[in-house]
């Protein structure tokens, strides 16, 4: 009998824990009869966004529908600053639910800008962490460029003093090689590993159980950064990978023959959908859970 192997950090992490009690518990304005709002996704899973929706939760479409009978759930990503004083401004009530490992970040960059640094933001440069995070870095008067790969990298080697710091769920093979790149070619150099812990030991169970899997599942947003690693670690390691976000995905061809079957999930992955995948794997394939 097939048996499936559940990584044990799978899902939420701390941060996106908080965001949604916070946002679980800004549900009682609705009640109320205020407008509550999320600034962006709270978090990178649509069937979560979705189940807040129903709670009276909804993401905020357009800037012009806030007022001061408005609540809005700053996002666990962050915003910059900028965006944050002229929210304020409109005199709406904040619920801050950015994550305090963000936070870090937004302390780290300032510092090395104010000891001189030009930074090197190792994330993706569209991801909503990462434009909080260089608003930080503009705010405080910084110079710096964000690094998505290697090639990125070049502007960084005309400066004497470099600061190397990371988007909080970024991959810890390719900060290593940016901090090891940015030390042949620069005098000076200062790395700060804001790479959180929960990302670092989620990528770390991935590594150890796919390759000995027959089938590697990994669930999550497709537009989680964090989940889309996970899933591009497993692949690396066991071509029997899949990403999916809900359990009518799984593809029953995908078991044949397989006789252990992994599961992971991205940091902002429910645990109401990790079971309901789990559930369909077993009667997909008769398998028993044998840990978690």
């Amino acid at each position: 009998m097939a048996k499936i192997i559940v990584a044990p950090h799978a899902g939420f992490c701390f941060g996106v824990e908080r965001a949604i009690e916070l946002a679980e518990e800004a549900s009682k304005y609705a009640k109320e009869g205020k407008k509550v709002y999320t600034y962006g996704p709270l978090i990178h899973n649509p069937q979560e966004i979705g189940r807040l929706k129903k709670l009276g939760i909804n993401v905020l479409e357009d800037e012009n529908q806030l007022d001061e009978n408005t609540v809005l759930i700053l996002r666990s990503h962050g915003i910059p600053p900028q965006k944050e004083r002229a929210l304020k401004a409109k005199g709406v009530k904040i619920v801050d639910a950015t994550c305090p490992y963000v936070k870090a970040v937004h302390e780290a960059v300032v510092q090395l800008v104010k000891e001189g640094y030009f930074v090197v933001l190792v994330g993706e440069k569209n991801h909503p962490e990462v434009l909080g995070t260089w608003g930080y870095l503009e705010d405080a008067g910084g110079k710096g460029i964000i690094v998505e790969k290697l090639e990125d990298l070049k502007e960084a080697f005309k400066h004497p003093k470099v600061g190397i710091i990371a988007q909080t769920t970024q991959n810890e093979q390719f900060f290593k090689e940016v901090v090891g790149e940015t030390a042949l070619w620069v005098n000076e150099v200062k790395v700060i590993n804001t790479i959180c812990n929960a990302t670092s030991i989620r990528q770390e169970e991935v590594r150890e159980l796919a390759p000995k899997v027959d089938v590697m599942i990994i669930i999550g947003g497709k537009n989680s950064g964090n989940t889309t690693r996970l899933y591009k670690i497993a692949k690396s390691l066991n071509p029997n990978s899949h990403h999916i976000e809900v359990p009518e995905e799984l593809n029953p061809e995908w078991f044949k023959n397989a006789e252990t079957i992994g599961v992971s999930a991205g940091a902002s992955t429910p645990k109401w959908i990790i079971e309901a995948v789990i559930n369909r794997i077993k009667e997909i394939t008769n398998a028993n859970l044998v840990s978690s």
